[in-house]
């Protein structure tokens, strides 16, 4: 196919220092979202249940926090929705600020939250308010984030900017489980009284931090453009098709990053959730084996993320997913031998690549991708529609999956690779049908499908 995308378009008109306050709001605001998500999974196992369910057997305590903390995703596709709508007509940024609130005023309210034995049936019914709130806002937080400051990027660099918000996950998960571990050293009394407290409580400061930036970074210059261009137009040409009309003609590109957004956040659920429980549950293996191999994967995320976001910039967002995505397929059934080893070094090797490798830098190159694959118009919507769907579909239905598999076909881990390769296979077809989209210009309101071209610059893109 022939490219349309010869010409690079110019830079927005956005200053150094304005980059940096877009950057560093996107970095905390993803890093506040991932700590909540960690904490609230640290907590439903060692102390929801027994502080808002104590009523209940073990068991069912924790089925039953585990059901609140499932609560926040069935509200995120709302939230995603609503507030992409709001953000693709009236800005970005003021979502971003309401979102940002939300979630840090949720968690916060979590960690003052009285338990049953001092308010009764309203401790764990506020709990289940404070996580629909946490997970309304969140809806929209992290798609809004690469939206945002992709937009804002210099054109050579947006894949490396993108691949902050990857970044910014990172960080919410090393410092939720660097909090966690230490407070855990707590003696239990203390730790179940005020100690799981203080990672909600603190989690304030980053919102602040976050909030601080986030009022003084500018509006994305090409909602801007946009918005200057619908103003000059008369009433007969603003009137626009319904959002309907736009996802038929859209379904294409959806089906298609749907298919990213899948293989890329199926192994983030399958391998920091299911496996974790899988692993210590069969071989015996320590937890803080596990959780030591993801704690350095983590740092070597930080190192990873940056470079294959800017060599994303230098070959494509394509190529670089795509051999992620290979190497997944190809390192599922070497990672179970490895685990099924019984070797608590290898065990953490394993754990310490997925989390290094491919989990956060195909996440770091989906975030500038689908920005560039949707048009202007209605990129906000179809970004958290997509991101939401597809963490409910994949997120969700990965880890059951494999729960049912591994139950019904006991002492074999071979179940766990095939639904690793499968989902991973999503992604790999989504990518594979994908156009090449570095060097687009963001301010079309068509597709990149649409334009019926690969969009591959022909020149050739640096940082």
């Amino acid at each position: 196919m022939t490219s349309d995308f010869v010409a690079t378009p110019p830079d927005p008109n956005v200053t150094r220092p304005e980059l940096r306050r877009a950057a560093w709001s996107s970095w905390l605001g993803s890093s506040l979202e991932y700590m909540d998500f960690t904490l609230y999974t640290l907590a439903s196992a060692l102390v929801f249940g027994p502080l808002f369910f104590p009523n209940e057997t073990p068991a069912v305590a924790l089925i039953a926090s585990l059901g609140v903390y499932g609560s926040g995703f069935v509200v995120r596709p709302i939230g995603g929705y609503i507030f992409g709508r709001v953000g693709d007509k009236h800005g970005r940024r003021i979502v971003l600020i309401v979102t940002l609130s939300m979630m840090g005023i949720a968690t916060m309210g979590i960690g003052l939250l009285p338990t049953y034995a001092q308010i009764g049936v309203w401790a764990p019914i506020f709990l289940v308010i404070l996580r629909l709130v946490q997970g309304f806002g969140a809806g929209a937080e992290l798609a809004g984030a690469s939206v945002l400051l992709v937009e804002s990027s210099p054109v050579r660099r947006r894949g490396l900017f993108g691949a902050i918000v990857a970044m910014g996950t990172n960080s919410g998960i090393f410092l939720a489980t660097v909090l966690w571990t230490l407070l855990t050293l707590l003696p239990d009394d203390d730790f179940l009284s005020w100690g799981w407290r203080v990672p909600f409580l603190l989690s304030i400061v980053t919102t602040f931090v976050a909030l601080a930036i986030r009022t003084k970074v500018k509006e994305s210059p090409v909602f801007e453009e946009a918005k200057e261009r619908r103003a000059a137009l008369s009433a007969a040409e603003v009137k626009q098709p319904s959002i309907l009309v736009e996802a038929r003609r859209s379904t294409k590109s959806f089906l298609l990053a749907l298919g990213i957004r899948m293989g890329e956040n199926s192994a983030v659920y399958l391998v920091k959730g299911f496996m974790v429980g899988w692993v210590v549950t069969t071989t015996g293996t320590d937890s803080s084996v596990v959780t030591t191999g993801i704690m350095i994967g983590t740092i070597i995320g930080f190192a990873t993320v940056p470079f294959f976001g800017k060599l994303s910039d230098t070959v494509g967002r394509r190529p670089v997913f795509l051999a992620f995505t290979v190497f997944q397929i190809l390192f599922a059934v070497p990672a179970m031998l490895l685990i099924d080893t019984g070797n608590p070094i290898l065990i953490a090797c394993v754990f310490a690549i997925f989390v290094g490798g491919p989990l956060p830098n195909l996440y770091g190159v989906e975030s500038s991708w689908l920005v560039e694959l949707f048009g202007s118009k209605h990129r906000y919507t179809f970004m958290t529609t997509i991101k939401e769907i597809g963490s409910v579909v994949s997120g969700g239905l990965a880890p059951v999956i494999a729960a049912g598999l591994v139950a019904v076909i006991t002492d074999s881990w071979w179940p766990v690779a095939i639904v690793l390769i499968l989902f991973a296979g999503c992604g790999l077809l989504g990518a594979y049908f994908a156009p090449e989209t570095r060097g687009r210009d963001l301010t079309t309101e068509v597709d990149a499908v649409d334009d019926r071209v690969e969009a591959q610059v022909e020149a050739p893109v640096g940082s």
